[in-house]
């Protein structure tokens, strides 16, 4: 698979500090977003470590012997059972860190984590930070949102119009760094020539549509551009929120129509995601 990429971070209109943090490790398909939560500067602590464990553990060289932490499917790959691995030992490390600091007690982080191998799509969730797969026009979730409307609204308690009213959004159910053990949502997913994957944390989704998600995404073919464009629509509806949005584009090896269309390169922008190996 060749692999087109871009994530932009942005402020809003509202936060004075910006406690998202993602990064893009283009030489192993790796595409990681976290939302901190804890006020002042302790949100920004604890999704940076949520980023950072979860790609320095990514990153190391592979060991079939490696321990393996929390539960795994015995179908899994070895890069999926080493990235659920990787959030729960992020759940751990932010966990421990707040333990050991009074001032960083009640910090968290929702955490999204996709790795790209060959045609498998491994991901690994916590929170109400979101992956959506594009195609062919349709737009899917791949991830469950943990919050306490989420979990309302499987339940019928709530309908998703009523959901998206409610004043108690924020609630969350799981997030890293809460708990010394956190169970991870983790799946596998085979991709096709021209699928787009998006991560995304909330502060998009509460002020853009998943239609308007769609639409952008087909309408505009360079990932960074794409990512800007929903950040851009989420500020003009308030921008309430900071913004994190991760676009991969998948395209065949062949040099193709897929180079053709978007320049052969791979495009990145970020403020506090970084793209490359180190």
């Amino acid at each position: 698979m060749r692999i087109v990429s871009g994530g932009v971070t942005d402020l809003g209109r509202v936060r004075t500090n910006n406690e998202d943090c993602f990064r893009i490790v283009e030489p192993l398909s790796l595409f990681v977003l976290a939302d901190g939560m804890g006020g002042e500067a302790h949100g920004e602590v604890a999704s940076a470590m949520a980023v950072e464990t979860v790609v320095k553990c990514c990153m190391e060289p592979e060991d079939g012997g490696a321990t393996v932490i929390g539960t795994s499917e015995p179908t899994w790959s070895e890069k999926t059972k080493r990235l659920t691995s990787a959030v729960h030992l992020a759940n751990r490390n932010i966990y421990d860190s707040a333990e050991a600091n009074p001032d960083q007690h009640g910090m968290g982080a929702t955490l999204t984590a996709a790795w790209i191998d060959g045609s498998r799509l491994s991901v690994a969730h916590v929170g109400d930070s979101r992956a959506y797969l594009l195609r062919s026009g349709n737009l899917q979730q791949l991830t469950s949102d943990h919050s306490l409307v989420a979990e309302q609204v499987r339940r019928g308690i709530l309908t998703p119009a009523e959901a998206e009213e409610s004043e108690m959004q924020s609630v969350l159910l799981r997030a890293l760094g809460a708990l010394p053990d956190i169970e991870v949502d983790t799946d596998e997913h085979i991709l096709f020539a021209r699928d787009i994957l998006m991560l995304c944390c909330d502060g998009l989704t509460r002020m853009v549509t998943e239609p308007e998600i769609a639409g952008t995404l087909q309408a505009e073919t360079d990932p960074t551009r794409a990512a800007e464009k929903l950040i851009a629509l989420a500020n003009e509806r308030g921008g309430v929120d900071n913004i994190t949005v991760i676009v991969v584009r998948v395209g065949a090896e062949s040099k193709g129509w897929f180079s053709w269309l978007f320049g052969g390169g791979r495009k990145k922008a970020a403020r506090n995601g970084a793209a490359g190996g180190s």
